[in-house]
């Protein structure tokens, strides 16, 4: 299992830090964990949030 801190999901998602933050803070974003002090995403839990994010819009499509 690979760790992901919040620089490395926002360059992966391309979106700013910030961004990350606000939809961690709105709940919008990929499952994280608050571990040693240190906000971290496991790397599958954002990809299966881009995944569900690509199949919630080809529904819509």
């Amino acid at each position: 299992m690979k760790l992901l801190t919040l620089d490395e999901v926002a360059e992966m998602l391309r979106k700013s830090p910030a961004q990350i933050r606000w939809m961690r803070h709105n709940g919008t974003g990929p499952r994280c964990a608050k571990l040693g002090g240190r906000v971290m995403y496991r790397e599958q839990d954002v990809i299966d949030w881009i995944n569900t994010a690509f199949e919630e819009g080809a529904k819509s499509a």
